[in-house]
């Protein structure tokens, strides 16, 4: 771990992050490996998100623990997540022992993840593609996480999250969105309302 690296982690306990196996993924995943070229910067481990290229983010690291922390993934269980991006979300799944499957649909991220997922040694099985069909080969899925915003909850995504699972995305448009998350129970749909936040719009090919 870099010292930056540690005084991140030190910040996120300050702002509530209390899992352990949390925060020992923020301090093991290499947040600045995953800044494609060109965009490195000295504050990777600053709290804010950073640029990527193509109007895409790699999103602070306060919101990827949250997020994470949120969902509660346990070793073992198949995750979905929408949105790549640098790959920096799937390589902390991957370190919390998660059976990680990601989409993204901007080509050159996609490329970009595969290698420094595979260059760092997180197994993750990314594709390109749109996320809002998610990966029905490989549903169902005890975990969702949607890491850009939809106006409306993707109904094929309900459809691949598994009985008793969990689903955490951003909801809205512009500067109105809210993290929301969704379980499953005995096929009916539970929604809580969370966070204010702002994501980069989710896509559709």
């Amino acid at each position: 771990m870099t010292d930056p690296q540690k005084l991140m982690v030190e910040q996120l306990k300050n702002y509530g992050i209390s899992d352990k196996r949390v925060l020992e993924a923020m301090g093991k995943v290499p947040r600045h490996r995953f800044l494609p070229a060109g965009f490195f910067s000295e504050a990777a481990y600053g709290d804010h998100p950073l640029p990527i290229g193509h109007e895409q983010t790699i999103s602070q690291p306060y919101i990827v623990a949250y997020m994470t922390e949120r969902i509660n993934l346990k070793p073992g269980e198949k995750v979905l997540e929408i949105g790549t991006g640098s790959g920096y979300q799937a390589a902390v799944l991957a370190a919390l022992d998660g059976d990680v499957y990601s989409i993204e649909i901007v080509p050159e991220l996609a490329s970009h993840a595969i290698e420094v997922l595979k260059t760092t040694g997180y197994k993750c099985n990314v594709k390109c593609g749109d996320g809002y069909q998610g990966w029905p080969e490989f549903a169902p899925f005890s975990v969702i996480i949607v890491t850009c915003a939809p106006q409306e909850i993707p109904e094929k995504l309900v459809e691949q999250l598994a009985e008793d699972g969990r689903m955490i995305l951003p909801l809205g448009g512009g500067f109105s969105q809210r993290l929301v998350i969704l379980r499953k129970k005995q096929g009916k749909i539970e929604q809580e309302e969370d966070l204010p936040v702002r994501f980069v719009p989710m896509i559709k090919k």
